[in-house]
């Protein structure tokens, strides 16, 4: 038995955040030494919503650095950019036409981004859910890692391919794999440093809210600073009238890879005043070897460039049978 697959991507618009490293990548980074992992920027999902193209490429290019200087290896994970498999296009659209529209609808963060772009949404937004299916299907992993908030993304792939298998399969034969969810409990929701009842997100538009992984010391020492806390002297855990402690502590505890009772016990009598240069020494020292190794890769003519290429090739020799897979059963002849 080969290894099993799997599959994850991340929007590249803005650069990533400590909750992009703590709820996916350093997942990703264990992960790869155990399954087979395709892990790609999600580029056609940035346009969903207004975007600046010279922005766009930038961006792209510095998280498949930062994917990278996370230790993301090449030699045990395929590292690729969406747009540069059309295939995920193409599957996108043929599961477009059998796609409930109702189905789109009742999706909860199109309602959300709906309402905040009001007359300027745009059918992309309503559709990228399915084009998130085919990046999954396409590949066939055996588990995807999601966060609970992406839980019904997932299950909406599944109904997607279930639609398909029974539309256009065989009992014995269906014509897709349904993917299951990988959820890692312990920090897979990393809160917004402004607002612990939200989770930390690169729409946010204070950058107070979040601790970017290319930070300076002293832009996070600045962040740190300034986050939301309170007024009760003494730190502890699980006070769901306190979820900005709690945060900052989970935070803490991850970052030291101290067990939860070890800084409970070493934070309980802290003040805050005591506690957020604890924080932020941790910071600094955990995305030090991140930062050096991201400007070391960045600063490398034409290496960032061959791993794109070389994860281009991968994806697409998994890609492209399955994409003529799905064509054959919807009555498509494929190409010699």
């Amino acid at each position: 038995m080969g290894k099993q697959r799997v599959l994850s991507g991340i929007q590249p618009t803005g650069d990533l955040h400590l909750g992009n490293y703590l709820g996916a990548i350093r997942n990703w980074v264990e992960m790869q030494h155990h399954y087979d992992s395709y892990l790609f920027m999600a580029d056609l999902h940035a346009i969903t919503v207004p975007h600046d193209p010279a922005a766009l490429a930038e961006s792209t290019r510095r998280v498949a650095a930062t994917y990278l200087a996370c230790g993301i290896e090449q030699e045990y994970a395929t590292i690729f950019v969406q747009s540069h498999v059309p295939a995920h296009s193409e599957l996108a659209w043929l599961l477009m036409c059998i796609t409930p529209l109702n189905w789109l609808e009742d999706m909860i963060q199109f309602k959300e981004k709906a309402i905040k772009q009001g007359e300027n949404v745009g059918a992309g937004l309503l559709c990228y859910p399915v084009l998130q299916a085919a990046d999954i299907l396409l590949y066939e992993p055996d588990k995807v890692p999601v966060g609970e908030d992406q839980k019904q993304h997932l299950e909406l792939t599944r109904d997607i391919a279930a639609r398909l298998n029974y539309q256009f399969g065989q009992d014995d034969q269906p014509v897709l794999r349904l993917p299951e969810p990988m959820i890692r409990a312990e920090g897979a929701r990393v809160m917004s440093l402004t607002d612990g009842t939200k989770k930390m997100s690169k729409s946010d538009p204070s950058e107070l809210s979040r601790i970017n992984l290319l930070d300076s010391p002293e832009q996070i020492a600045h962040k740190v600073k300034r986050c939301k806390t309170d007024s009760p002297r003494g730190l502890w855990f699980d006070d769901g009238d306190r979820p900005e402690c709690h945060n900052l502590l989970t935070l803490y505890m991850i970052l030291s890879g101290q067990p939860k009772a070890t800084v409970a016990a070493e934070c309980k009598d802290m003040g805050w005043g005591q506690f957020k240069p604890l924080l932020t020494d941790t910071l600094i020292s955990v995305l030090a070897p991140i930062q050096e190794k991201y400007h070391a890769i960045i600063d490398e003519p034409g290496y960032l460039d061959g791993v794109l290429k070389q994860g281009k090739e991968k994806a697409e020799a998994i890609a492209r049978p399955t994409l003529e897979k799905v064509k054959a059963a919807l009555g498509y002849r494929v190409a010699g």
